[in-house]
């Protein structure tokens, strides 16, 4: 401890877990002047795990984070009251920036539209204009299979949480579904949409460990859950009166879906009873995002173990609960948010009530895209102004704005432990954000023209994005 430490003053500090289980009993006494390093060793110590230290941010109740020490970071010091400080562990494997393109995959003949790696971070799949679905080797950074059926753009692709299936969805509102080793169409050609088919969501693992079912929603306004295996329509959702913009499935067996008529509706999975119709949005609906999205999609596949599948699907569907469970644990429950052509955000607590928690607005533009962090605590934003916004992943509360983009920005993913998220963007850039100096941490232009997608793979260690120029790029460390 420094001089200047054992002479500030002292506050009874106590740590509290984010379910709000106190660390140790009663308050301890720290100078004021005490660093975070310092809290971690301390905090580490509590937990018992000072022989392998876990790094732990550390949050006041009101959500301030505590940065370089106590006195700096609160206005405010009441020395009469013990403070309680929320530690928040973090990942413990950490991902290292994208810094360079590794490779250029040409062969699509019109616009990327969608690329997305698989949930073990093995494969990758892109839909194009060119009326194709591709899949891609990563290893060696080639062309693996073109997937020709669709007649029209290939708008949207979804790949089942086993990581062995790939759904494609185009213009001409038609599915089809592929084997992602070979190549090949598994079963027929899913139709019912009368319109093109704006998003699919597979049901997640945990719920079916055998990747059956599948939702698609379309520019008609119905939402259709499929037997992938019979290629039948199990249940229709109707009610929605205008085109249905995104989808998601949680993993309550909850359906959420936003759309252009200004309404976000709960379905249930099972029986296709609407729960709950919010309401709030003054324009169309874009996006819609849960707090465990990232459980969801990588299911069984835990990153920090290499993504390596499980032997049997019992054992799949456990890992996949498992995961699941400790997500919905940290994050108090499935949260939901919405971005909209109104310019605002909305978070939403669906299961509770259909008031929302929080309406977040500062972006000037539309809400394009919103993507919570893989740890649920923090929601990223990206907007036609040029912006993506950080906001708290539990209260909704705005945190920084990350600038640099020239452009409207389309697409944001988040790395694999949430400390960096990277950017796509109209002005032919990618831009890799740092969240915890809240600024821009590495440029990366390439792109002869307009990037429409980007996803950081599941472990973390590359990145893909695809656009106007036609090609695909792959970025890693």
């Amino acid at each position: 401890m420094t001089e200047e430490e054992s002479t500030s003053p002292q506050i009874s500090v106590s740590f509290v877990s984010e379910d709000a289980n106190e660390l140790g009993g009663s308050g301890i006494l720290v100078p004021v002047d005490i660093s975070t390093n310092q809290l971690q060793i301390l905090c580490n110590q509590l937990l018992g795990s000072s022989d392998d230290p876990v790094p732990i941010s550390f949050f006041t109740q009101d959500g301030s984070e505590i940065v370089d020490n106590i006195r700096k970071s609160l206005k405010e010091i009441d020395f009469e009251t013990t403070l309680k400080l929320v530690y928040q562990p973090q990942a413990v494997f950490r991902v290292r920036p994208v810094t360079r393109c590794s490779a250029s995959i040409p062969g699509h003949g019109e616009p990327v539209i969608s690329a997305q790696f698989s949930p073990d971070g093995r494969g990758l799949a892109s839909g194009s204009g060119d009326q194709t679905m591709r899949i891609w080797d990563i290893e060696l950074e080639l062309p693996l299979h073109t997937c020709k059926a669709h007649k029209n753009w290939v708008l949207s692709i979804a790949w089942s949480p086993d990581a062995t299936k790939i759904a494609s969805a185009c213009k001409n509102g038609e599915i089809c579904i592929w084997d992602a080793k070979t190549g090949q169409q598994i079963g027929k050609t899913l139709k019912r949409h009368k319109q093109w088919i704006t998003s699919l969501a597979w049901q997640p693992m945990h719920k079916d460990a055998t990747c059956r079912l599948l939702a698609s929603s379309g520019k008609d306004g119905n939402i259709f859950i499929w037997d992938t295996v019979k290629g039948t329509v199990v249940r229709c959702l109707s009610g929605h009166t205008a085109s249905v913009t995104c989808l998601r499935w949680g993993g309550e067996g909850l359906i959420y879906s936003g759309s252009q008529d200004r309404t976000v509706k709960m379905w249930r999975a099972d029986d296709g009873v609407m729960c709950r119709n919010m309401t709030g949005h003054a324009h169309w609906i874009n996006t819609l995002a849960l707090n465990t999205d990232y459980a969801l999609r990588t299911s069984c596949f835990e990153p920090s173990k290499r993504c390596i599948k499980p032997e049997t699907i019992e054992d799949c569907q456990k890992v996949a609960q498992q995961r699941y469970d400790a997500a919905i644990k940290i994050a108090g429950g499935e949260r939901l948010v919405s971005g909209s052509d109104d310019f605002t955000l909305f978070m939403w607590n669906p299961k509770e009530t259909k008031q929302s928690i929080n309406r977040m607005t500062g972006h000037m533009q539309l809400v394009n895209q919103v993507v919570f962090s893989p740890d649920t605590r923090y929601i990223a934003s990206a907007s036609f102004d040029k912006s993506v916004k950080l906001w708290c992943g539990r209260t909704g509360k705005y945190i920084a704005s990350f600038r640099g983009h020239v452009g409207p920005v389309y697409q944001v993913a988040w790395s694999a432990d949430s400390r960096l998220l990277v950017s796509g963007s109209a002005d032919s850039t990618l831009k890799v954000f740092e969240l915890k100096s809240k600024s821009l941490y590495y440029d990366l232009p390439g792109h002869g023209d307009e990037v429409f997608t980007v996803d950081w793979s599941p472990e973390g260690t590359k990145v893909v994005s695809g656009g106007k120029d036609k090609v695909l790029k792959l970025w890693r460390q």
